[in-house]
C-alpha cells in the first residue's frame, strides 16, 4: 500500500509517526474515494469545472507564497516554474521530474504511479479532469508571475492513454492570450532525463518530521478546497450527500490499513477509543478521554481538518469527515456508535458498543 511503503522509505518506526503516516494515507485515500464518487455520478464536464475550479483555488492559496520560499525568485520563468513544480510536488510525495531545454522552454514530467490518481483509480478519470487541472494552475502560472509571455504546453496526458502527464514551460517572444495559455503538442517528447540537474528540497529546512507532516497536510488540502469548491459547483446537499457517502466508505474500507499501521487491534469499546485517539493525535489534535460504564468520550481540541475556516464552508467539510470516522468505527468486528456533538473548537466524540 502507497502509505506504508512511504513510511518505510522514510524509515519510521516511533508511533508519533505512524499515528502520522495513517493519517497521510488515510486522506489520501478519501480525496481518491470522494473524486471516484463525484465522476461516477456526475457529468464529465461538471467534474472538469469542478478541478478547475480546484486547482485555480490551489494555485492562488500557495504558488507565490511558497514560491520564493524555494529560491527561485532568480531564474528565467519557465525554468523556475519547472523546478518549482518538482520540488512543491516532492513535499507532498508526488514524483515529478525536470529537463532542462533552454532558459525559456524547461518541461515536467510526471511519473507512475500518480498520486493523484493512485492504483486502479485512474481508470475512471474522465479527460477533462487533467484539462481542469492544467487550466487552473498550469496556465495561470504566467499570470501570477506578471509574466504575460509565459504559457505551459501538454505533450501527453494520462487519461488519454499516452506515456503520462508531460509538458513544458515556455516564455514566448509575444504576450499570450487568455486561450494561449495552456496549448497543446501531441507527440513531442522531453529531452532526456539527468539525475544530477533534478532540483531538491534543502535538507537543512525540510527534515523528516516536518515532511512527514506536509505529506499528511498536503492529502488533507485537497479535501479541503476540494469540497469547499464542489459545495461552490453542486450546493451544500448534493456536495454534503456525495462526499458523505465516500467518507463512510473509506472509513469501512482503511480501518484495517490504518489499525495496523497505529498498532490497534480489533477488539473492545477502549480498543475503539485507542484508535480514535491515536488518530487524532496524528493531526496534531490534542485530546482528552473519558470513560463511563458503557461508553467513552473523547474531546478533540482544535481540529486540524477545519483550523482557520468558519461558516457554513467549516461545517459542511465538518459533517463530511464526520462520516470518515462514522465508518472507521463500524468496520470493526463488534460495530461501534458515534454521537457527535460540533462545538466552536472542538468536537466531542460519544463512542458506544452497537447493539441488535
Amino acid at each position: 500500500m502507497f502509505g506504508t511503503t512511504i513510511g518505510r522509505l522514510m524509515g519510521s518506526t516511533d508511533q508519533s509517526a505512524m499515528n502520522i503516516q495513517a493519517q497521510a494515507e488515510l486522506h489520501h485515500a478519501l480525496w481518491l474515494g470522494l473524486q471516484l464518487m463525484v465522476t461516477t455520478n456526475r457529468s464529465p464536464d461538471e467534474v472538469g469545472d469542478w478541478m478547475f475550479r480546484l486547482f485555480r483555488r490551489q494555485h492562488l492559496d500557495k504558488f507565490l507564497s511558497s514560491f520564493g520560499k524555494l529560491g527561485l525568485m532568480d531564474l528565467p520563468d519557465a525554468v523556475a516554474c519547472a523546478k518549482y513544480h518538482v520540488m512543491a510536488n516532492s513535499i507532498g510525495g508526488v514524483s515529478v521530474e525536470y529537463m532542462y531545454e533552454g532558459d525559456q522552454k524547461a518541461w515536467v514530467r510526471f511519473r507512475y504511479p500518480r498520486w493523484m490518481y493512485h492504483g486502479p483509480t485512474i481508470c475512471g478519470m474522465p479527460d477533462g479532469v487533467s484539462r481542469g487541472f492544467l487550466n487552473g494552475w498550469y496556465a495561470y502560472n504566467g499570470v501570477s508571475l506578471r509574466n504575460p509571455r509565459l504559457g505551459f504546453v501538454c505533450v501527453s496526458e494520462d487519461m488519454t492513454g499516452e506515456f503520462g502527464l508531460c509538458g513544458y514551460f515556455k516564455e514566448y517572444d509575444h504576450d499570450l492570450s487568455d486561450e494561449e495559455r495552456l496549448q497543446f503538442a501531441s507527440g513531442e517528447l522531453p529531452p532526456s532525463y539527468k539525475a544530477e540537474e533534478q532540483p531538491v528540497l534543502p535538507k537543512d529546512q525540510w527534515p523528516e518530521e516536518r515532511l512527514k507532516k506536509a505529506n499528511r497536510n498536503y492529502a488533507m488540502d485537497y479535501i479541503r478546497n476540494g469540497l469547499i469548491e464542489l459545495k461552490a459547483l453542486l450546493g451544500d446537499e448534493l456536495t454534503t450527500e456525495l462526499g458523505g457517502k465516500a467518507a463512510r466508505l473509506i472509513g469501512l474500507q482503511y480501518l484495517a490499513q490504518t489499525r495496523d499501521i497505529i498498532g490497534v487491534a480489533d477488539g473492545d469499546l477502549t480498543t475503539a477509543s485507542d484508535y480514535l485517539s491515536k488518530m487524532f493525535s496524528g493531526l496534531g489534535d490534542r485530546v482528552e478521554v473519558q470513560a463511563g460504564l458503557d461508553e467513552i468520550t473523547l474531546t478533540q481540541h482544535d481540529p486540524r481538518i477545519v483550523r482557520g475556516m468558519e461558516g457554513d464552508e467549516r461545517n459542511t467539510v465538518l459533517s463530511i469527515w464526520i462520516e470518515l470516522w462514522r465508518g472507521a468505527l463500524s468496520s470493526f468486528r463488534q460495530m461501534k456508535t458515534a454521537e457527535v456533538d460540533i462545538g466552536d473548537d472542538q468536537i466531542r466524540w460519544v463512542i458506544r458498543e452497537r447493539v441488535a
